[in-house]
């Protein structure tokens, strides 16, 4: 019977690579595939195993790239491989490492907080605790009315930036946007030019009624209607007798 054989796809290719190359890299390490493990908790903070070591302690706050480098190459430890394959005791090395830097022989000027104003050493902060020391220094710069409190608490920048074009939502700098303009009502007949008729006395822009001449105010027009008409003045219809000749 013959048997035909089918040439594998690039897929299937691939996968039998890349398996192959992590039973080999599990075997150079120590460990089995099933002991990897997916997420990984260092320093109080879960880390997605599949990134680098030297990627993932940099996530860290209070953790750089630099240090980083440094502290793996301090304890020998490659920063290259990958989380999910760190046993139990490398990442308590790790994390002893992160908080005690001096006691693996790290030198006091690479440490993040020297001269610490409370305490007077020089120690190195990460997670919560550097959030904690970055709060109180704000508030110790607002307490004393400093420069930089003052800053801080208008919400502008403080390390001198200019403020001009950026950091705008802060606080009012810059060009202030205001609502829209109300219309301006249309001059009167025969006033000059460029001026509004003066506004009443009630706060509205209708004219003040005009009182007659027996102290009474005439009524006031609606916007727009026509005046009333002026009366003519009465006239005697009767006819005067004409005067007698010889003056009588």
């Amino acid at each position: 019977m013959l048997v035909l054989y089918s040439k594998p796809t690039f897929l299937q290719m691939y996968s039998r690579v890349a398996w192959f190359l992590f039973w080999l890299y599990t075997s150079a390490c120590k460990l089995s595939a099933s002991e990897y493990r997916h997420i990984v908790r260092i320093a109080g903070k879960d880390i997605d195993g599949s990134k680098k070591l030297i990627v993932a302690l940099s996530e860290i706050k209070g953790i750089g790239f630099n240090f980083a480098q440094v502290l793996l190459n301090t304890l020998k430890v490659d920063p290259n491989v990958r989380v999910g394959l760190l046993t139990e005791s490398e990442v308590s090395v790790i994390e002893e490492g992160m908080k005690n830097p001096e006691k693996i022989g790290l030198p006091q000027w690479f440490l993040n907080r020297r001269k610490d104003v409370e305490r007077g050493a020089n120690t190195q902060l990460i997670t919560s605790d550097w959030d904690v020391a970055v709060h109180n220094d704000i508030e110790r710069e607002k307490g004393v009315m400093s420069w930089r409190g003052f800053r801080h608490m208008m919400g502008l920048k403080v390390r001198g930036q200019c403020t001009r074009t950026t950091g705008r939502k802060g606080g009012a700098v810059g060009v202030r946007k205001t609502g829209r303009l109300l219309p301006t009502a249309a001059p009167a007949e025969g006033a000059a030019p460029g001026k509004e008729a003066a506004p009443a006395a009630g706060g509205k822009g209708a004219p003040a009624p005009a009182a007659t001449a027996g102290g009474k105010e005439a009524p006031a027009t609606k916007p727009g209607a026509a005046a009333p008409a002026k009366e003519a003045p009465k006239t005697d219809t009767k006819a005067k007798p004409a005067p007698e000749k010889g003056g009588k």
